[in-house]
């Protein structure tokens, strides 16, 4: 136990005095890596300084030259954050949040009437469509489903689908009251 904190005294130690030595380049850096955004190169100082400090209570005795240890754990923490925006781009797109908040977020009440007729309106609409045209408007139009899935799903040609829902598209421009 005496060994350990002694080993955690002496990273935390070693931490200390490489990160002075290096905060200055260690901060120009991290402002490189976030091109100049401020907050965005504070996150990544505070992250490599966590998980360096980690690492250094972990393996100390593997980790010959510290304050290189620091550069290379900012590139790795600045490549994990690159690797997370993009996984968080794939699961929301932002132009489609802001597209949606705008048609969300009527801006006067005679705006947020038009918009709920609008969605009633076409809620009755699909309502009255069989059970079928309910799915394929669903996977087409909602889920955004390619032609290939959803031949896939249903269980008929890429031909077939292309047809129904163009179909599909015909019946709903005949029922509804505006192009």
């Amino acid at each position: 136990m005496e060994d350990e904190c002694a080993e955690t005294e002496t990273a935390d130690a070693c931490f200390t005095a490489s990160w002075r030595a290096v905060h200055e380049k260690l901060n120009r850096r991290a402002r490189y890596l976030a091109k100049g955004d401020h907050a965005r190169a504070e996150d990544l100082l505070s992250c490599t300084a966590i998980k360096s400090l980690q690492l250094l209570r972990r393996s100390a005795k593997r980790i010959h030259n510290p304050e290189g240890f620091l550069f290379l754990v900012l590139q790795h923490t600045h490549i994990d954050s690159l690797r997370r925006e993009q996984r968080e781009n794939r699961i929301f797109d932002h132009a489609e949040a802001e597209y949606i908040e705008q048609i969300a977020v009527p801006q006067s009440p005679l705006e947020y009437l038009s918009h709920k007729r609008t969605v009633e309106m076409l809620a009755r609409l699909v309502s009255r469509l069989p059970p079928v045209q309910q799915q394929l408007l669903t996977l087409a139009f909602i889920n955004g489903a390619s032609y290939a899935e959803i031949a896939a799903c249903l269980g008929i040609s890429n031909a077939l689908v292309r047809k129904r829902i163009q179909l599909l598209r015909d019946k709903l421009r005949l029922l509804l009251p505006f192009p």
